[in-house]
């Protein structure tokens, strides 16, 4: 198990890198008011209008960077420190997040598959961790325990592939998010580069995440195959 903990010990450290430069890259950007003045509902609101989405409702939600788009209640969420503000880190998150209401709209593949994997998922993800546990306790005493562990794996695997289908529904909501905002004019040349910086970071956060649940997965593949 000293693998397991040096890999989870690892991956912490960068996660936790990652996740305070997105932090500052926040901070940062947030110093950075719209000469345009919007506020990041005014921008999703009006991203939504142009991509001729009208069901959407565009609402506050406590929290920070706890911005999402629910595709069940049809809403894009934005945390406080986004909903009212008026900077270029705002502009970011609000216009990525209705990034994914316009997939949804258009009914993005790579979103589809991901909404699919979320209830399997949901139930894997707590699970596996006990199962694979259990299966390497059992693994010293019975024949079981091998059976047990590869329960365990497949179970983690539905994890790690919802974090690569996760790559590419997010990376392609920034890039419409950028787009958008380039093409509609709505930020001066710094204001866009402060924002697509932000999503940069943002991003960074599920590569980390989908590298490091690889990486785990690998570890106990590796364990199972050398249990004789």
């Amino acid at each position: 198990m000293i693998g397991y903990y040096i890999i989870a010990g690892l991956i912490f450290i960068v996660s936790l890198y990652v996740s305070n430069k997105l932090k500052s890259k926040f901070k940062k950007y947030s110093k950075v008011h719209l000469q345009n003045g919007m506020s990041g509902k005014e921008i999703a609101e009006k991203m939504l209008y142009d991509n001729g989405i009208s069901d959407v409702k565009v609402i506050s939600t406590p929290g920070m960077l706890s911005d999402h788009y629910n595709p069940q209640k049809k809403t894009v969420n934005l945390s406080e420190g986004v909903y009212t503000q008026r900077n270029a880190a705002a502009a970011a998150v609000a216009a990525h997040e209705c990034g994914h209401a316009v997939q949804h709209a258009q009914a993005y593949s790579w979103l589809g598959m991901r909404s699919q994997l979320v209830p399997v998922v949901s139930v894997a993800s707590k699970l596996s961790t006990w199962v694979i546990m259990g299966g390497l306790v059992l693994m010293a005493t019975t024949a079981l325990g091998s059976t047990v562990l590869l329960v365990g794996i497949i179970l983690f695997g539905m994890g790690t592939l919802f974090s690569f289908v996760t790559l590419p529904v997010e990376y392609d909501a920034s890039k419409r998010a950028l787009v958008w905002l380039e093409n509609e004019n709505m930020l001066t040349a710094a204001e866009h580069d402060a924002a697509e910086d932000s999503l940069k970071w943002a991003a960074r956060t599920y590569v980390v995440a989908a590298i490091g649940s690889l990486a785990t997965l690998l570890y106990f593949v590796s364990i199972y195959l050398g249990r004789d």
